[in-house]
This record gives structure tokens, sequence and C-alpha cells, in this order.
């Protein structure tokens, strides 16, 4: 069904809008996320995402390449932030696969496009029987 070296690639243009939504949905209406006047006083420098809006970004894309399968597994790092307006670019790729459990284990890097990776991991994937 997959095999190992298949990859995908998705991009998201990050909006304070994006940001604003995903604070009012998860109720984590922190400053540096919301509030640009406040940002721009920080190291940052702008408003920076959720980490869990951009595991959301992973998500998307992993349903979209990988729709009959099911997440049975995740691990992340978030080693950049990445800030309003950057677009931010999803990359997929299949590492392993167990052919007999229907499972695979799916590289997730999410970077901004100066190459800085703003979120990583790995996610196991099992697929439904056909």
């Amino acid at each position: 069904m997959y095999t190992v070296g298949q990859a995908f690639t998705a991009t998201r243009l990050l909006t304070q809008d994006d940001f604003d939504r995903f604070a009012a949905l998860s109720g984590d209406d922190n400053p540096i996320h919301v509030d640009p006047a406040f940002a721009a006083r920080t190291r940052f420098g702008k408003t920076v995402s959720h980490g869990m809006l951009l595991y959301g970004l992973a998500c998307g894309a992993l349903d979209a390449y990988f729709p009959d399968a099911a997440q049975l597994e995740q691990d992340l790092m978030f080693p950049n932030p990445a800030r309003v307006g950057e677009q931010v670019i999803v990359q997929l790729k299949v590492i392993q696969v167990e052919e007999q459990e229907r499972r695979a284990r799916v590289e997730t890097i999410l970077s901004r496009t100066d190459g800085q990776i703003v979120c990583q991991g790995q996610t196991l994937l099992q697929w439904h029987p056909v």
C-alpha cells in the first residue's frame, strides 16, 4: 500500500485570523499568539503560531495523503517559531512500512521557507483493511 521513501508536500500561509480562530477554539489566548502589539515587543517580533495549530496542519496533510489510515501515535518537537505572515511547508515521508500489521511510520516536518524547522516528529499510522 505505502512504500518507504514516498513523500508528500503541502503549504500554508499563516495568518493572524488563523491564530485568533485557533485561540477562540482552544482557549489559548496567550498574547504571543493573538496580540500583535505585545508580540512586537518580544524576541519574536510578531505573533507566533500555537504549536497545536502546526500539529493540526500536519494532521490535515496526513488525512489528505493517507485517507485510509488512523494515527496510533505522534511525537513532536517545536524547535523554532512560525510567525504570522510566514509560509509553512508540510513535508511527509514514509520511513518504515510494516505490511503485516498494516502500519507505516511517517516523518513529519514543517518548515519555514528559510529552511528553519518549526515542527518535527514522526507518526505511526495504521491503515484499514480493504
